[in-house]
């Protein structure tokens, strides 16, 4: 933003902070008709570049893997995305997710998933070419958006997917991996995840080796997922800006999942962008808490010596009597004001994480709504260069900054061959 309206954007921001509970207590009102028209007219000059989206694992798991079986070019009504949506939306890049479950690690099948994902993502593109074109650089983004249609890239979710191997890691690369999130929920042989317990208390010799393979390559190192120790150490290793594909404001929903001040401080320095994760469970005020509580209902009924049945059956009492927390459209601009008063404007962006959750916000149903979001940040004072920035500009911002950082380190250094040495254990215990 122009430097003589910082100051005032700051106190706007204050204010609608101040504010918000009385909006969330209020029903979800349709967006003015004029700020709505104004950011769709927004968002048709600078469309939404969106960090996080787990549509390919939707296709294997619903569609038994064939893209043309969900007819993604009409209204699909158990996804929330189609290209109807996506149009709507005015998403003109998306990061599709090759998600990596968890459950692989033990079985040593995490690099077969990861190919398995990456397969159905490029199938997906594949099948419908005049909607998704595949993307692979920044200036692929904007000839894509240009040609009015969506540039399609592939982020891998899950470190464990390279099984401690960074040949592993430039195949990937190789097959159009762009960005790869270090962990996922479990902590692996080099870096802590944020939901699981720590054991390295930051980044080990090899993780540090992977992030530095990744600013040599050209791919974004995501910081989300992993612990708050290993956000901090990879923003003191990384050499080329990073990314948040999808997470939101510790200081407002108090998540590990979320991301600390002084982290958001770093990315200021760092150049990277946090892009706002859409789900309740890291966005709606009180969820942390809830979920603990939710548990300890759980806890207490297995100590009783309940049966699996009657545990459920009692969990669900307590939820009919305590409903989870609903995040809503305001809360997410309220992660939004957040993350612009703490890291600052041009590092803000979008990583919704549609089709990767159950729950979504009110008035943020599916991919067809992030106009609704824009809207919002206009009624609370944003500019349109300010919401061009958040849109998609700050994404390709440090994606050129990311890429012109590999140009440089493959002319002076040749391809790490630093790997963990077989054997040595791919997860926590």
């Amino acid at each position: 933003m122009p430097r003589s309206s910082a100051r005032s954007t700051v106190l706007l921001i204050s204010t609608v902070l101040a504010a918000a509970p009385v909006l969330r207590a209020q029903a979800v009102s349709p967006p003015d008709p004029a700020l709505l028209a104004r950011a769709e007219k927004i968002l048709g000059r600078v469309p939404v570049i969106d960090g996080h989206n787990d549509l390919p694992s939707e296709l294997l798991d619903k569609f038994g893997g064939d893209p043309l079986a969900a007819r993604l070019e009409g209204r699909q009504p158990v996804l929330q995305t189609d290209i109807p949506r996506l149009r709507a939306g005015h998403v003109g890049a998306q990061f599709w997710s090759a998600y990596v479950e968890n459950d692989s690690i033990p079985v040593h099948a995490s690099l077969r998933q990861a190919l398995r994902e990456i397969d159905m993502a490029r199938r997906m593109m594949a099948a419908y070419p005049d909607a998704l074109e595949p993307a692979y650089t920044a200036a692929d983004i904007e000839r894509i958006e240009h040609r009015h249609r969506v540039a399609s890239l592939i982020g891998v979710e899950g470190g464990q997917a390279i099984e401690n191997s960074l040949a592993a890691l430039r195949m990937l690369n190789a097959l159009g991996a762009r960005y790869m999130t270090l962990t996922h929920n479990t902590t692996l042989a080099w870096a802590d995840a944020a939901l699981d317990t720590a054991v390295h208390h930051g980044l080990t010799p090899f993780g540090r080796d992977v992030v530095h393979e990744m600013n040599r390559l050209g791919m974004f190192v995501d910081i989300a997922h992993v612990s708050s120790d290993v956000m901090r150490d990879v923003l003191r290793t990384t050499r080329a800006p990073v990314i948040f594909s999808h997470s939101s404001a510790f200081a407002l929903v108090n998540s590990p999942r979320n991301v600390p001040d002084d982290v958001l401080g770093m990315m200021k320095q760092n150049g990277g962008v946090v892009m706002v994760n859409f789900c309740p469970c890291f966005t709606a005020r009180g969820f942390p808490e809830w979920e603990a509580r939710e548990r300890g209902v759980a806890a207490a009924a297995r100590a009783q010596g309940a049966s699996a049945a009657d545990v459920r059956a009692r969990v669900q009492a307590w939820e009919q009597q305590n409903p989870r927390p609903r995040a809503t459209v305001y809360d997410i601009a309220d992660h939004v004001d957040h993350l612009v008063k703490i890291a600052g404007i041009e590092h803000v962006g979008m990583g919704s994480d549609f089709d990767g959750i159950s729950d979504t916000p009110i008035g943020l149903q599916d991919v067809s709504a992030f106009p609704n979001l824009f809207a919002e940040l206009l009624r609370r004072g944003y500019s349109e260069d300010d919401l061009k920035k958040i849109a998609g500009q700050n994404l390709l911002r440090a994606m050129k900054q990311m890429e012109e950082v590999a140009k440089q380190l493959q002319r002076t250094e040749p391809a790490s061959l630093a790997d963990v040495r077989p054997g040595a254990p791919p997860a926590s215990p």
